[in-house]
């Protein structure tokens, strides 16, 4: 070969024909880590096997429902001292806002004494079966930015999101449906939208598959009229087949995620269906959770969630909006204690359910959204506090974590953490640590550098284990 036609190959080419080349290795040795989404071995013993991330799209006020500040109460309509907001940036809030009192009663719930509002009775009763994470701060105040540095690690569209990042470290146990599914309940879906559950530059087999309301789950997952079982098997056997013969040739790890993904909705034609049949549960375990049968709801999609863990799904995210309280139609008032009584019963509920049936314990349970609201009010037609990044609550039980802990301490008005501050990232270092997975060790190398979900940040919050 002369220098002219060394000149003319080209990486594509290298890649493309070179079958025992390094590139082939590579991609080989790529397919072999990340082609199916089973179960793997972890860095360490786990405490949890599988995770429900109840998200509360929106931002719900933790001065509403965890955090009575009776000093805020008596300051209210005062201006609040321009020490606190200093070089500090909101959503909507400018110059010198008033702090807003909360209406609210507060009474401590079970032996722990977590202070919990009147607009949660159902959760009360589960107060001790709760660690409580009062101190959680987060960087970023815009609703889309928000909730994907909470789900990614970055404010940033395109990384993958925790679901991801945990299927591909420890995979699923189950092989008839995906290892991370995805539930919505409310108005709409949550500012984001997919990118939410992406699997970003990870394997496409990592993505969140976000199931639709229903009998039919799944989009296109039904066959088509006239298509018998065995006529299908046998499509999706000649499918598997072809695309074996172009894995041969081009060595892409897509094709083999490709090839699990036709074996995987031939498999959840059965499995599907089934999962979404609630007509199995018992008249008290459908009144438990306050499921109407053949309505979707939050309080169906906990129920789901159950299920899924009782079917090896590893990683399950169900997401309510309409908790973004600025005030308006969207008030602390109507709009507040409608959004909290459809969640309340249920988020009781499946702590109860999965306690009593022997999985709580390696079930970890997540609340919350992706930042909390300030102090201060907004100056509507009716009351509302803007976005806040710097104090808000969120709570996690099971899973290894220590039930009726409270951990996290703000100051007199709520603005600021004073002690057992968690960082966002530290709750994905932690998330990631109970499931057996450090997490300075998951990585992923993509443009020649090496990712991870807590990017370059991350503790883990050994107060909260168990």
């Amino acid at each position: 070969m002369n220098t002219n036609d060394l000149l003319a190959l080209t990486r594509r080419h290298f890649f493309h024909d070179c079958g025992v080349g390094i590139g082939a290795m590579a991609l080989a040795t790529l397919f072999n880590r990340s082609a199916t989404a089973a179960t793997r071995a972890p860095h360490f013993e786990p405490k949890a096997k599988s995770v429900i991330f109840l998200f509360m799209a929106g931002g719900p006020s933790q001065l509403e429902l965890f955090e009575p500040k009776p000093d805020l109460n008596k300051l209210h309509g005062k201006p609040i001292p321009r020490s606190f907001i200093e070089g500090k940036r909101f959503a909507f809030l400018k110059g010198t806002p008033t702090l807003l009192g909360c209406e609210r009663k507060f009474m401590p719930a079970g032996k722990c004494g977590m202070p919990i509002s009147e607009l949660l009775p159902h959760l009360r009763t589960v107060a001790d079966d709760i660690c409580w994470l009062r101190g959680m701060k987060t960087d970023v105040f815009n609703h889309g930015p928000a909730k994907c540095f909470l789900n990614t690690g970055s404010p940033q569209f395109g990384r993958p999101s925790m679901g991801s990042w945990v299927t591909y470290g420890i995979g699923s146990e189950s092989d008839s449906l995906p290892g991370f599914v995805v539930l919505q309940s409310g108005p709409r879906g949550p500012r984001g939208g997919a990118s939410l559950w992406s699997n970003g530059f990870l394997p496409s087999v990592y993505q969140g598959v976000p199931f639709l309301k229903g009998p039919s789950p799944i989009l296109d997952l039904k066959s088509p009229e006239g298509i018998s079982d065995k006529q299908q098997g046998e499509f999706i056997d000649a499918v598997r087949d072809l695309n074996r013969l172009r894995y041969d040739v081009v060595a892409d790890p897509e094709i083999q995620t490709r090839i699990a993904a036709y074996e995987m909705a031939y498999r959840m034609q059965t499995a599907a269906p089934e999962l979404m049949d609630l007509t199995s549960e018992t008249k008290e375990t459908l009144a438990l959770y306050g499921v109407e049968p053949g309505k979707s709801s939050f309080a169906a999609n906990c129920l789901l969630a159950r299920r899924l863990v009782e079917r090896g799904v590893r990683f399950i995210q169900l997401y309510h909006t309409d908790w973004d309280h600025h005030g308006g139609s969207q008030d602390l008032k109507k709009s507040l204690t409608a959004v909290c009584k459809e969640v309340d019963q249920p988020c009781a509920a499946l702590i109860q359910d999965l306690k009593r049936r022997g999985l709580l314990n390696n079930t970890l349970v997540i609340w919350g959204g992706e930042f909390g609201r300030t102090p201060m009010g907004e100056p509507r037609e009716t009351i509302g506090r803007d976005h806040h990044i710097d104090a808000y609550t969120m709570w996690l039980a099971g899973g290894g974590t220590k039930p009726g802990f409270i951990f996290g301490q703000t100051d007199e008005i709520g603005y600021n953490v004073v002690e057992g501050a968690v960082h966002v990232h530290d709750l994905q270092a932690t998330v990631l640590h109970l499931l057996g997975l450090d997490h300075e060790k998951l990585t992923f190398r993509f443009q020649g550098r090496d990712y991870r979900l807590t990017d370059v940040h991350g503790q883990v919050v050994q107060e909260i284990l168990a």
